[in-house]
């Protein structure tokens, strides 16, 4: 699979940092949306009272309280929301949280990310307006970790946005018991993306799947993991989160099968590179340029 590059981000200064401004307002306005970082008290507390209504939990205790999420914009972080305009007025749409990680110079850690507008592209302006701040104040890498087996944020990390899945994480907060992951296990994966290049991936890795080379079974009966040469292509549930609340402990034996398949996959140095339409991971050799 070759990374292209986005033409929105392949000229300008040597940090890309000018186009990434024109993409975070393009990608913006695509969605129909206003993007700003959040400073004052009411518009964090609100932003805090989104993440709770996306993970489930009441609004008295949400799962980033609005002081933590204060703290980190005070410790040199930052608070983005994406903003929708109503008869009501704005209301939030879409919001993301980063800070600076080690080396601080060069990476930050993108604390969480979360739109309720799927589809409408309010996901990919929130980035953006994360690449285009931390670009500014000289990094050039964003990680952040994400469940592996939910496909469409395995798709829009890996292939909209281009990031590569640096590890794979298991059981990384222990139990959690908000209204999207209770009962499961939480298995996340991390992934890298490259912020001065700002690559995606064109190409589908369905197209080259292989329809033999089965490897093991999926909980339903189905393929779970197929390998030809250095490739290895892993499926995950259609619609995890609907599962765990109709079936959690099929849901759990999913979790269990994929990180299998990963775990080994990781130790042999392959690494999630692609996510296909139909929900399969494409796990490949990472690229030339990223060192082990």
């Amino acid at each position: 699979m070759t990374p292209v590059t986005n033409s929105a981000t392949g000229s300008g200064t040597a940090d890309g940092t000018p186009n990434a401004g024109a993409l975070a307002k393009g990608s913006a306005r695509t969605a129909g949306v206003t993007v700003r970082t959040v400073h004052d008290v009411a518009g964090i507390r609100a932003v805090a009272d989104f993440f709770a209504d996306v993970w489930q939990t009441p609004r008295a205790t949400p799962p980033y309280p609005s002081e933590l999420l204060h703290s980190l914009v005070h410790a040199g972080g930052a608070v983005h929301a994406a903003y929708s305009a109503g008869p009501s007025g704005e209301r939030p749409a879409g919001a993301a949280v980063a800070v600076f990680g080690p080396p601080a110079e060069r990476d930050v850690y993108s604390f969480v990310a979360a739109a309720t507008a799927s589809g409408r592209g309010v996901g990919f302006a929130v980035k953006q307006a994360q690449r285009l701040w931390a670009l500014e104040r000289g990094a050039t890498t964003m990680r952040w970790t994400f469940d592996p087996l939910v496909g469409r944020n395995a798709r829009f990390n890996l292939v909209k946005l281009g990031a590569v899945g640096s590890e794979y994480l298991v059981d990384f907060y222990g139990p959690m018991t908000d209204g999207v992951n209770n009962g499961d296990e939480s298995d996340r994966l991390t992934v890298v993306w490259d912020l001065v290049s700002g690559t995606t991936r064109e190409d589908d890795p369905a197209e080259d799947r292989p329809a033999a080379g089965v490897v093991c079974r999926a909980p339903d009966g189905g393929p779970l993991a197929l390998r030809a040469a250095d490739r290895l292509w892993c499926r995950v549930p259609e619609d995890v989160v609907a599962l765990r609340t109709a079936d959690p402990a099929l849901a759990l034996d999913w979790r269990h099968a994929v990180r299998e398949v990963f775990t080994e996959a990781y130790a042999e140095g392959l690494r999630a590179t692609a996510m296909s339409r139909d929900g399969w991971y494409l796990l490949t050799r990472p690229f030339p340029e990223e060192k082990e």
